[in-house]
């Protein structure tokens, strides 16, 4: 039984939401959907452009004042509504995700249950957007300030992760009492739709949500040139990143980015090694390496290097390779060609320069889109795998004698989002708190992310957090208030 036919087909709308209603492009132009796993299309949706996006806006723009104005016991009811709909549909998103995608089913449901959680968490945020009451150096006066949504909220969102990516955006955003125009990735837009339908469901007026798929330039370029949009939300690489910041500058919107990484993952000698190898596989082959914050780089100190690259390798080896929904699956398919074919091209410079291949290093015998797991050894910082985002089953190995020489290579890199070190020296982990350039930092432990706590990257890798209290912080304005002659 194929999982995306008889799974999650009543939960899909292949059609963009604008203003509460289901249409297509305008132009009548569609984008298939495929399953990454067999190549086979399992959706088509529509390929809007700018028009559509300039509907979208103008009906979220329409919608803000009620939806910011509506008593918060109903948003914050409606966003508990929301969260039920997504746990109580969890296994058809989940069937619904990995077919999209690729990523095997256990994942799949762990991030559909994480998306619901940030929903759940953000619900209960939107009761503590205070203002505050300032003490007044001058007498007859009362200053305070107050928390307002930001206005209209364009949420644009990867394949890696579309749902929880999502769910990072959209909770907080609505929480807030901002309204929100969602462009999903091409490759992965089902999720998207589902949100919109369920949102729909749910009971949320026409216009607070609205999902747009298609032409990233055509509907990114009105998002970016829309005096309504106030605030982009924004997933993906640094490079589009960037490209977005300079086309959002003539309007001076409010940006969050959440870009690129180049995680290190650092091995000391006084390590637990089976722990660290068990955390390595997890950081480094979750979502088959397709992760913004997925181990890039592994640095094992010289004293245990052999010992762990001799375990990890052969754990490596025994990953099982299959599509998404088989039984047991624990590495799925690359999202394309061009993923495929960066990967070929980063593992055959690393042989060229030297590195020792320990195990895997070319595609799978399932062929398709399916690649070995590999292990690299004595990598060196010649090779593009230093550089370059992987985002691929290859793990390069580099060895280390110091501290420094490991914290030093470790923030050699304009990135800083996500770091990993395993240690029992107290005082080691303290130091690599301290110095480590990441904003996000896991020390024996590689499953960090959470709703309570703030995610998001210093350096090229990001602006702004997604999460904890600090996650609804970009959706809000603060307006001060002086109110005078209050003596007497």
């Amino acid at each position: 039984m194929n999982l995306h036919v008889t799974g999650f087909s009543a939960l899909v709308r292949k059609a963009n939401l604008i203003n509460g209603e289901w249409v297509g492009a305008d132009d009548g132009k569609t984008i298939d959907v495929t399953d990454p796993a067999t190549g086979q299309t399992i959706a088509t949706v529509p390929n809007a452009g700018q028009a559509e996006a300039s509907r979208a806006i103008d009906a979220a723009h329409d919608a803000f004042p009620d939806w910011a104005g509506m008593p918060l016991g109903q948003r914050v009811a409606l966003m508990r509504r929301l969260h039920d709909a997504i746990q109580d549909n969890l296994e058809p998103m989940a069937q619904m995700l990995t077919a999209e995608q690729g990523k095997p089913l256990s994942e799949s449901r762990a991030e559909v249950g994480s998306s619901a959680a940030y929903v759940l968490w953000f619900a209960e945020e939107a009761r503590r957007t205070n203002g505050s009451v300032i003490p007044s150096p001058i007498p007859g006066r009362k200053l305070m300030t107050t928390r307002h949504p930001v206005g209209v909220v364009a949420a644009i969102t990867p394949w890696n992760f579309p749902s929880s990516m999502l769910a990072r955006k959209l909770g907080p955003a609505l929480a807030a009492g901002c309204t929100v125009v969602v462009k999903p990735a091409s490759a992965t837009p089902l999720s998207g739709l589902v949100w919109g339908h369920l949102a729909e469901e749910c009971g949320f007026p026409a216009g607070v949500i609205n999902v747009l798929t298609g032409s990233a330039r055509a509907i990114g370029g009105e998002i970016t040139a829309n005096p309504k949009v106030r605030k982009i939300t924004f997933t993906g690489s640094t490079e589009i990143g960037k490209q977005l910041l300079a086309e959002a500058a003539g309007t001076v919107k409010r940006m969050s980015m959440e870009l690129g990484g180049n995680a290190p993952f650092i091995v000391f000698d006084d390590a637990d090694l089976d722990a660290a190898v068990d955390g390595a596989i997890i950081a480094k082959f979750r979502n088959a390496g397709q992760t913004c914050i997925c181990t890039n780089r592994l640095f094992v100190q010289a004293g245990i290097y052999d010992r762990f690259v001799e375990a990890f390798a052969a754990r490596v080896a025994s990953l099982k390779v299959a599509p998404g929904g088989e039984d047991g699956a624990e590495q799925g398919p690359l999202v394309d060609d061009a993923a495929l074919e960066k990967i070929e091209e980063l593992v055959a410079d690393a042989l060229a320069k030297g590195g020792n291949l320990v195990t895997g290093g070319a595609a799978h015998e399932r062929g398709g889109l399916f690649y070995q797991p590999t292990v690299i050894a004595e990598a060196t910082s010649a090779m593009r795998v230093t550089t370059e985002e992987i985002f691929g089953p290859v793990a390069p190995v580099y060895r280390f004698e110091t501290d420094d020489e490991a914290i030093a290579a470790a923030n050699d890199t304009e990135y800083g989002l996500a770091s990993y070190a395993y240690t029992t020296d107290l005082a080691r982990m303290f130091r690599l708190q301290d110095r480590l350039e990441y904003g996000l930092i896991g020390i024996n432990e590689v499953l960090i992310v959470m709703p309570e706590i703030p995610f998001g990257g210093l350096k090229e890798s990001g602006l702004g957090k997604e999460g904890s209290w600090q996650g609804i912080d970009d959706y809000l304005e603060t307006k001060y208030t002086c109110i005078g002659g209050m003596s007497g």
